[in-house]
């Protein structure tokens, strides 16, 4: 982490005071549960929480202890005994380290996904609202980068707001999916602390049992957790990529917003460059790069190793940061991004009509023309466009292989641009529902 690409809300879920809060609550409502069911005194329990709640645990004492216990979690409840006193004898009774690892990884990590999930909330609204503000702004759409056949800009945002949709379910799946607390002890056996322990934490916590936790959470919650940042993080690549190229000198049809004092190069004063939609780039690069060893650490040695331990206190703080930072930055982006209509018509009629040959094509067979003899009649006079500049409709009038099959009119009639964007309340109805139109 660091602060260029970092907001204060998701980094402080991974701040040592955080963690060491939820440490104390993870062995403070296991003692709870304890006192309960009679293994310690009711009154231990209250003593550590009435202090433990109040104190403010100190980060440099916990690491100046484990300089010397070379234990992060002993150090803690070291600490924690200097501030309790005589009851905290009682605390961590039959649990093991991973205990509160674990479950405290995993509340970390459901936290930020609250906080992903209302990051993709504020993209889809600022999604929606652009998309129903340009639905019928005709632009060109672009296969391979080459102009192929209308659609509007409407389209492209209501399909980048499909995709998010999916992200969205994703995130909330993923939560789920990671939302599990282990208090087992030592190999996941139950051998010295009862399992009603760990049903009262996770409880307290929010969070469900783990069903078999052999010392730790099993990895493939977690694989399965960095895979989805993985998955959004792509989607934000896909969407930055086409505002990069539809903000090129030579198409320019919408544009980062460029602020009143804002400066795009130290060298030439007139640039306007996509720095954020680059930015966002590079950003999705470093959240998949923590994907596959998030899937590496699946695999563990027999009941328990630390292996997986050095990795996700990288990219458990790193991945979620990032994605945070990254789609607040995305939906400042499309929230104030300019378009330009009259450049996405400049564009639409660069190519002199090429746009409609399908069209045309399929007319020529309905007419009773070979598919192969259609194509060849289309793409000669298409190739004269590409040429020498020529205009499609003109030249096609003067194909007689074509008008002996097709009056002007019947051609005229087939580069309407309506004809193409008649299907928008319907697209626009699956993506934002039956109101949509």
């Amino acid at each position: 982490m660091i602060p260029r690409y970092s907001r204060p809300e998701m980094t402080e879920i991974w701040s040592p005071e955080t963690r060491f809060r939820i440490w104390f609550e993870i062995e403070a409502h296991a003692l709870d549960a304890l006192a309960e069911i009679g293994t310690v005194p009711k009154s231990a329990a209250e003593t550590v929480w009435a202090k433990g709640s109040a104190a403010t645990f100190d980060v440099h004492r916990i690491d100046e202890i484990e300089r010397t216990t070379k234990h992060d979690v002993i150090a803690f409840l070291t600490h924690l005994a200097e501030i309790v006193g005589e009851d905290a004898r009682f605390v961590h009774q039959g649990m093991t380290s991973s205990d509160v690892l674990d479950t405290c990884f995993n509340i970390q990590l459901v936290r930020a996904a609250d906080l992903l999930i209302a990051d993709v909330d504020r993209l889809l609204a600022a999604l929606k609202q652009r998309a129903f503000e340009h639905k019928d702004t005709v632009t060109i759409g672009r296969s391979h980068g080459i102009h192929a056949e209308p659609t509007t800009f409407g389209i492209k945002l209501a399909q980048a707001y499909a995709e998010f949709e999916r992200g969205r379910a994703r995130l909330v799946a993923a939560r789920a999916e990671v939302a599990t607390c282990a208090i087992s002890g030592a190999v996941g056996s139950f051998a010295n602390i009862d399992p009603r322990v760990e049903e009262h934490v996770a409880a307290a916590l929010g969070l469900a049992v783990e069903p078999v936790s052999t010392q730790v959470i099993p990895r493939d919650r977690h694989a399965m957790y960095f895979a989805t940042l993985g998955v959004v993080a792509s989607s934000i690549e896909r969407l930055a990529t086409e505002i990069r190229h539809l903000q090129r000198t030579e198409v320019l049809e919408a544009e980062e917003y460029f602020s009143p004092g804002q400066k795009g190069s130290s060298a030439m004063p007139h640039k306007r460059n996509p720095v954020l939609t680059e930015n966002l780039t590079g950003l999705a690069r470093l959240v998949r790069g923590m994907v596959v060893p998030a899937m590496e650490n699946v695999a563990l040695w027999h009941e328990r190793d630390i292996s997986h331990s050095s990795v996700e206190r990288m990219i458990g703080p790193d991945a979620t940061v990032t994605l945070d930072f990254a789609l607040n930055r995305l939906a400042g982006v499309i929230e104030k991004l300019l378009v330009y209509p009259d450049n996405m018509q400049k564009n639409l009629d660069r190519l002199g009509g090429l746009v409609h040959s399908q069209r045309v094509l399929l007319a020529l067979t309905q007419k009773g023309v070979s598919r192969e003899d259609a194509y060849s009649l289309v793409q000669r006079n298409a190739m004269k466009v590409w040429e020498q500049g020529a205009d499609f409709l003109t030249e096609l009038k003067a194909d007689t292989g074509v008008t002996a099959v097709l009056s002007d009119a019947e051609l005229e009639e087939k580069f309407d641009l309506g004809y193409h964007t008649r299907h928008v309340d319907t697209i626009f109805r699956r993506v934002f529902g039956e109101t949509a139109a």
